[in-house]
């Protein structure tokens, strides 16, 4: 039994241990609890469920704590189907069952609105996935060397830290790249490269990407590294490319900048062809290995008609769309008889955003590299909708500020994160000329506390 300190102690040192009822998740799915007036944050603890934890960290407002004991468990947590869930920071809610899972994440959104928005904003049932397992098409994998036998290491790290935990298999990967993982593995520890991820010592292989397209089947494998300064590189990528048909090209990206930034700027191929090709809602796309793709093919692909429904009838409209990627929902509007023009900041997803629009004959979608937070409103004058896949952090507030002074008849907002899209949607929402006319949660992310939203707004 985990008993309370007496009254006379001080609460909040690390060390500290007690007994928590948990009454919620906080918004990176750690359990949350009160302790004589602080909230506790406890990474693994559920809802409904009453625990002995230890402070392992004091923070102005909170405490953090480690789960030690389940002492009651909630009726909804189940055997995570990965053996490394408990360690790997990479899904924090495989313990939980996936009813309850979709349940909290519609509402962390309607919490967000009501909450950090004031908008009392009816939110759509979650858009529940097919499958909550083997959904990603891609996977970017840490590596390193064991100190003292130099065993390669390659796996995500341990929540809340920079410690590898390792792995052979992981299962909300495609099963296609999955099974790769082992033997590229065995493959760069017989290769006795130099790994450095975080680049503490002289530099070397950093991070194992694998993309497959989930349609076409096709992989791509791609190492990143500090320098290319590796023997044999050539030769496995070539045996690479032999051993795994569906492996259609072996890329070396070099990153030699300690940055939160996993790509370097330069990717050469070392075989095959330098991305894969993929049928995406009637589109026929190719994407590289440095340029960004929705991870959950079959829930993005299911946003196409919600798009199209949110700025119909498209024939003869002129839309924005901005931070478009390699064109992913540009070129779905575009053949639906818009005209579209996507706005990107990444060159290489531009140009390839311009190919995909001219295999596809879409001459009217145009695709510009620029500031999109800078330019935007200078593209608007002429335009009839905006559509906007921000990053996590959001719109910046002149932008919104802009939006909303001058709105277009129609602006559909992707958000990865309920906390800014709800600020973002305030901001955009307070001059009265725009109004919230859907809000549709979608769970790209089954295992883990992200979730995905479009909200369509129309002008008044």
């Amino acid at each position: 039994m985990v008993h309370p300190p007496s009254a006379a102690a001080p609460i909040g040192r690390i060390g500290d241990r007690f007994e928590l009822e948990i009454s919620d998740l906080g918004h990176e799915g750690q359990g949350v609890g009160r302790w004589q007036d602080r909230v506790v944050f406890v990474p693994g603890a559920l809802p409904q469920e009453r625990v002995a934890v230890v402070v392992r960290r004091v923070q102005k407002r909170h405490l953090e704590a480690e789960l030690q004991a389940v002492l009651v468990a909630s009726p909804h947590r189940r055997r995570p189907p990965c053996i490394l869930a408990e360690r790997c920071g990479g899904c924090s809610l495989q313990h939980w069952q996936d009813g309850p899972q979709a349940s909290w994440k519609e509402q962390l959104v309607v919490q967000a609105l009501r909450r950090i928005g004031g908008l009392e904003c009816p939110v759509e049932p979650l858009l529940l996935p097919a499958t909550t397992l083997g959904y990603r098409n891609r996977a970017t994998i840490p590596l390193e060397r064991r100190e003292g036998d130099g065993q390669l290491r390659a796996g995500y790290y341990r929540r809340g830290s920079h410690r590898i935990v390792n792995l052979n298999r992981c299962p909300v990967l495609d099963p296609r790249i999955d099974e790769l993982i082992a033997p590229l593995k065995a493959d760069l520890e017989a290769s006795d490269w130099p790994v450095d991820v975080h680049l503490e010592q002289e530099g070397g292989l950093r991070h194992l990407a694998l993309r497959v397209g989930h349609h076409s089947g096709e992989i791509l494998i791609t190492l990143i590294s500090s320098f290319d300064e590796l023997d044999g590189l050539e030769e496995i990528a070539a045996h690479w490319l032999e051993r795994w048909p569906q492996v259609v090209g072996v890329c070396l990206n070099l990153q030699p900048l300690a940055t939160n930034t996993l790509m370097g700027p330069e990717t050469r191929i070392l075989a095959g062809r330098g991305y894969v090709s993929e049928r995406f809602a009637g589109i026929d796309l190719t994407i590289a290995a440095d340029t960004f793709f929705q991870v959950n093919t079959v829930q993005a692909e299911r946003l196409v008609p919600l798009l199209l429904e949110a700025f119909g009838p498209l024939e003869g409209q002129r839309l924005v769309d901005a931070y478009c990627g390699i064109g992913t929902f540009s070129l779905p509007l575009a053949a639906a008889g818009a005209t579209v023009l996507g706005l990107e900041s990444h060159l290489g997803s531009v140009e390839q955003a311009r190919a995909n629009a001219a295999a596809n004959g879409l001459s009217r979608a145009t695709f510009e590299q620029a500031d999109v937070a800078a330019s935007l409103m200078e593209w608007l004058p002429d335009s009839d909708g905006l559509l906007v896949d921000p990053p996590r952090k959001g719109l910046p507030g002149p932008v919104c500020a802009a939006l909303a002074a001058t709105p277009p008849a129609t602006v559909a907002y992707i958000s990865c994160n309920p906390a800014t899209l709800a600020r973002d949607l305030a901001l955009l929402t307070a001059e009265g000329s725009l109004v919230v006319q859907r809000v549709q949660p979608i769970d790209f992310f089954p295992q883990t506390s992200h979730v995905e939203t479009l909200a369509v707004l129309k002008r008044v």
